[in-house]
């Protein structure tokens, strides 16, 4: 189960593979003398090149999954019960990273079968590994992005290329086009889950103004019911299902 997670991890690093072959024997910090005998050190840039890409390496795996749409809606749904800092940043993380995790795991799967192990185990080209592993992840991102996305980026970047199938549409197009699918999604779903809880913050505050009580909080008398209406309902397994259900491969 270890290896099917670190699949998505391992996909990501293999286009460093060639820089960290020709990398081998290169040592990591060069020593100069200059005039004077002053000594002055400098990294080199292939080590410069493969700490960028390390660093920027869990943002480009959260950017091309399901975290996104998930981290968002869950932030929207604590706001909306005005619950403050509750659940925590912590907990919602570990949660949408987890949620992420059980989404993905096909894709993972397909990944690590197809791609990994050949190119690890039986010497696939690297070539044909990328390509492969890059398949599953493209078909993911093509079934949650929306055309209009896809024509808008295409635009932008003058492409005037006309697009034979969804294999032929640039990576480096559908990825913000998925990007911004996605923040459409998460916005449609918090908007949804927050109006029954805006319903009760207005009954609340009606009540409370026809009492003629103006100089109490009506958020603070609200959070209570909205508390009592999540867990009544089944808020979080019907969110967790939800979430889980709207990624659903066609």
């Amino acid at each position: 189960m270890l290896r099917k997670i670190l699949a998505m991890v391992l996909l990501l690093v293999l286009p460093m593979l060639p820089m960290l072959a020709e990398a081998q024997g290169m040592p990591v910090v060069n020593v100069l003398t200059a005039k004077g005998g002053v000594t002055q050190y400098s990294l080199t840039l292939q080590l410069l090149a493969l700490m960028t890409i390390l660093t920027l390496l869990p943002s480009m795996l959260l950017m091309m999954t399901s975290f996104v749409r998930i981290i968002i809606v869950m932030s929207i749904l604590r706001q909306a019960m005005g619950t403050g800092q509750t659940p925590p940043n912590q907990v919602l993380t570990g949660l949408a990273l987890f949620l992420t995790l059980f989404i993905m795991q096909p894709v993972m799967t397909d990944v690590y079968n197809n791609a990994i192990l050949p190119y690890m185990n039986q010497g696939m080209p690297f070539e044909k590994a990328l390509a492969a592993a890059e398949e599953p992840i493209r078909g993911f991102m093509m079934a949650q992005t929306r055309e209009e996305d896809i024509g808008m980026f295409l635009d932008i970047a003058r492409n005037k290329t006309e697009l034979q199938g969804p294999e032929s549409v640039p990576f480096t197009t559908l990825v913000p086009a998925f990007l911004t699918s996605e923040l459409k999604s998460a916005f449609t779903i918090g908007f949804l889950i927050y109006i029954p809880f805006v319903v009760i913050d207005l009954i609340v505050s009606s009540v409370l103004m026809s009492m003629g009580m103006m100089m109490l909080s009506p958020m603070m008398i609200s959070m209570p019911f909205k508390l009592m209406l999540f867990v009544l309902v089944d808020g979080w397994s019907m969110l967790m299902g939800s979430l889980a259900s709207s990624f659903a491969m066609p």
